[in-house]
């Protein structure tokens, strides 16, 4: 996959990145997200069980965002969000400095 452009995207300023929990996963039933590494979100993209939502203002993802990811502001976020439930939601934004 494209690593250095996902690295870029997401180590620009420092990055907040959470995984919404899969909607059966019951290990993680009490806690509703989590933070991952860069390193592990480089092994979930691309994946048919993993949507990408880039969080930044829009200038920040038209210059660079990950690839495959939707921008939030794109659509209403009930009809950005995939239809399938069993994936996992991955949402990244530049923390602020």
């Amino acid at each position: 996959m494209h690593t250095s452009r996902i690295r870029r995207a997401l180590a620009t300023a420092g990055v907040f990145v959470a995984v919404i929990a899969y909607a059966g996963d019951k290990e993680k039933k009490d806690e509703p997200f989590t933070f991952v590494s860069v390193d592990q979100v480089e092994q979930m993209i691309g994946r048919a069980d993993v949507f990408v939502v880039d969080a930044n203002p829009q200038d920040v993802f038209q210059k660079n965002h990950v690839p495959g990811a939707h921008w939030w502001r794109s659509a209403p976020l009930a009809q950005l969000l995939p239809a399938r439930k069993d994936q996992a939601l991955v949402f990244y934004c530049a923390a602020p400095s």
